[in-house]
């Protein structure tokens, strides 16, 4: 194999290898465009969440220290 053949062989095997990382590039791009997404859709519900909590009306159970004892004590 002549110096120009060897020269070329090595040439195209880095654009192919380039060909792949740029594909592999965007698909792992989507992926991470993907994540994002859903961390801020998961945000936002995690807020949603916690505002029902806070409005949640209180419940007629009192806290653990406001109890009466039990009868038996």
């Amino acid at each position: 194999m002549s110096r120009e053949d060897e020269l070329e062989a090595r040439i195209i095997e880095l654009e192919t290898k380039q060909a792949f990382q740029d594909d592999l590039l965007h698909e792992l791009n989507d992926i991470v465009a993907e994540q994002s997404q859903t961390v801020d859709r998961l945000l936002r519900e995690a807020y949603e969440l916690r505002q029902v909590i806070k409005n949640m009306a209180p419940t007629n159970i009192a806290a653990q220290n406001e109890e009466t004892p039990p009868p038996h004590y």
